[in-house]
């Protein structure tokens, strides 16, 4: 038996906590997750304990609590976890709890600014755009390089790409790796110039309604420019 077919995502409804199907008997403590656990110990998080209070009924001081916000999301504890308990669904439901006021606050500004503008940044079209023609242009001023320019809202290319929020904003060199590369292997390819967001703060905060607009909106992105592949780099 897999971790999800343990237990989905269903099981874990924040609505249903006090009917979670795995009681404290089906922990271990074995520490398997938390072995694993690249954030074990910081502030004293620990995904044992984090298993044990929500067994033991106290999921409120978990909702009210540090510690499902240190979690990384990683998803190293789900395969080495012999009762196959998926914790990371556990997370989210926990944060999905939190008024959304209260949700640490770059994560909730920056969903906000996604679901009115089509990214975390709330940047606005044309300064996407120009923020990536200004980097093509430093390739072209690379030998090798000279005829690049950036591919934007191109129809019927082999791979449609999304952005990550901070490679237009603080890491824009990050940008020319991997076009160089799909330059070099004379790739089609193209960036949408609207809804470009690669970074999913729905997932990451426990909003699922969030997370589907920002997920069906990539998925339009893929319908409306008729691309075969998509390269999600998040």
């Amino acid at each position: 038996m897999t971790p999800s077919e343990a237990i989905s995502m269903n099981d874990l409804n924040p609505a249903r906590f006090q009917d979670w199907p795995f009681d404290q008997n089906h922990c271990l403590t074995c520490a398997m997750c938390s072995s694993s656990c690249p954030v074990s110990g910081v502030d004293g998080f620990d995904p044992r304990k984090v298993i044990r209070m929500v067994s033991l009924g106290l999921e409120q001081q978990l909702v009210e609590s540090r510690w499902p916000w240190i979690c990384t999301m990683c998803g190293k504890c789900e395969p080495v976890c012999p009762s196959g308990i998926y914790i990371p669904d556990l997370i989210r439901n926990i944060r999905s709890l939190r008024d959304r006021e209260k949700v640490p606050g770059i994560l909730h500004k920056g969903l906000t600014a996604a679901l009115k503008t089509g990214n975390n940044l709330g940047l606005p079209k044309d300064d996407f755009v120009f923020i990536l023609g200004d980097v093509a242009d430093e390739i072209a001023q690379e030998p090798g390089f000279e005829d690049f320019s950036v591919p934007i809202d191109v129809k019927g290319v082999n791979i449609l790409t999304t952005i990550h929020n901070k490679l237009v904003n603080t890491h824009t060199e990050d940008l020319k790796h991997w076009w160089k590369i799909f330059y070099a292997a004379g790739e089609s390819w193209t960036i949408p110039s609207e809804n470009w967001e690669g970074t999913n703060w729905g997932m990451f905060t426990g909003d699922d309604p969030a997370m589907k607009i920002m997920v069906g909106r990539i998925a339009g992105n893929m319908t409306r420019l008729e691309a075969k592949n998509l390269l999600w780099p998040e």
